[in-house]
Order: structure tokens, then sequence, then C-alpha cells
């Protein structure tokens, strides 16, 4: 895995959430996965600096 994949990941949980208009509880839960795959590019990045 690579803070690349992750990013691609976060792009479309967040492009399917623009496609819902009217479900607000998956809207939120597909954004708390995009943060999280965030959290893991970060991770991954940070851990490749060292």
């Amino acid at each position: 895995m690579t803070a690349d994949e992750a990013i691609g990941h976060a792009a479309r949980l967040l492009a399917q959430a623009e496609l819902e208009l009217t479900n607000l509880p998956l809207i939120e839960r597909l954004d708390q996965l995009a943060c999280s795959w965030l959290a893991v590019a970060n991770l991954l990045n940070e851990r490749e600096r060292v």
C-alpha cells in the first residue's frame, strides 16, 4: 500500500458521497472512511520520511 493508493481510496469514497443526495448517514460514513484513508496516507508518508 502506498500513500497515493490510500489517497485514491479516499477520493473514490468522497466521489461516492457526492452522489448520495438524501442518505445523510451514508454520506457521513463515507466521509469518515475517507478520513481514515487520508490518515493512513499521512502515516505512510511519515514512515517514508524516516
